[in-house]
């Protein structure tokens, strides 16, 4: 397979690793991505194997809670500047509202109706009102004995960048917000071990893996593979599962303790959580400043 330059620059900013590398681990791996980071990552060459860090996509997350139900809905705008729209803001009000109501996915959020009209019409009037392409992404449902929110960066009331959704069982004595709190920071994969894609699992152990015996053969005093086996990785894989699942994170309130810990000692426990941040997975083209302005000035 060819190996262009776009990929190589895709690689290097995936993780931050020198044009080289980025190129001979796209050329080891015939040109699959995800397997070339996985390759700078065993010979400890990504500075950042986090694509989220350079994902960028504009708009807000909206979350709203009632009675045991709370719900987080991401709406995308091309700019920022629209995101801070009052329109905008209404329009990502509203939505959340309605799916606060029935809706359990996007597809039938859109055809919920909102002041007569279907989701995804009062959507489209909407955009030839501002001038802009939006696009209701996601929707994320979440039911318990408790549901508690918490919005970061927020825009305006229940909306912001990160949006935040725990269930707990038992009563919150306000220990839900530290832990919608702890969440947005920490990013957690899954609730616990039991909850994690098992390929995630998985893949993470073949880099780890790898990484060890490799460093071990250039090590001057190697040691035997059972040790490396039975004790290196082992441990590499606790700790990658103790900074991934919530219920093993260091709870950034008292690092001392972990999130179950933090949660039991307030006489409640967690069942659920869903954190939801504008533009994951979305690659954004690059456009300066200045170019920005231009493009919303014509479109005014």
């Amino acid at each position: 397979m060819t190996i262009t330059a776009a990929m190589v620059k895709e690689l290097r900013e995936a993780t931050g690793a020198g044009m080289m590398d980025a190129k001979k681990a796209l050329t080891e791996t015939g040109g699959n991505m995800e397997a070339a980071v996985d390759w700078l990552r065993t010979k400890g060459l990504a500075k950042a194997a986090k694509k989220a860090d350079r994902v960028a996509a504009e708009g807000l997350i909206g979350v709203a809670v009632r009675a045991g139900r709370g719900v987080a809905i991401e709406l995308n705008s091309e700019t920022d500047f629209v995101a801070k729209n009052a329109d905008f803001q209404a329009l990502v009000r509203d939505i959340s509202n309605v799916a606060l109501q029935t809706a359990d996915s996007v597809e039938v959020l859109s055809q919920t109706h909102l002041n007569g009209k279907p989701v995804a019409d009062v959507l489209t009037d909407a955009i030839a009102r501002i001038g802009e392409n939006m696009t209701l992404r996601r929707l994320h449902v979440l039911e318990g004995d408790t549901i508690v929110h918490y919005v970061h960066n927020a825009a305006a009331e229940g909306m912001g960048k990160i949006g935040v959704l725990v269930a707990l069982k038992g009563k919150d004595n306000g220990i839900g917000k530290q832990i919608a709190m702890h969440i947005a920071a920490a990013s957690p994969m899954a609730l616990s071990e039991a909850q994690l894609d098992p390929a995630v699992v998985e893949r993470e152990r073949t880099v780890q893996t790898q990484k060890a015996l490799e460093e071990n053969a250039a090590s001057a005093k190697p040691k035997p593979e059972a040790v490396i086996q039975n004790n290196i990785i082992p441990g590499r894989m606790k700790k990658f599962l103790e900074e991934v699942t919530l219920l093993n994170q260091k709870f950034v309130m008292n690092p001392d303790i972990t999130v179950a810990q933090a949660a039991k000692d307030a006489g409640v426990e967690i069942t659920g959580f869903a954190r939801v941040a504008v533009g994951e997975g979305i690659e954004k083209k690059e456009e300066d400043f200045a170019a920005e302005v231009a493009k919303t000035l014509q479109g005014a």
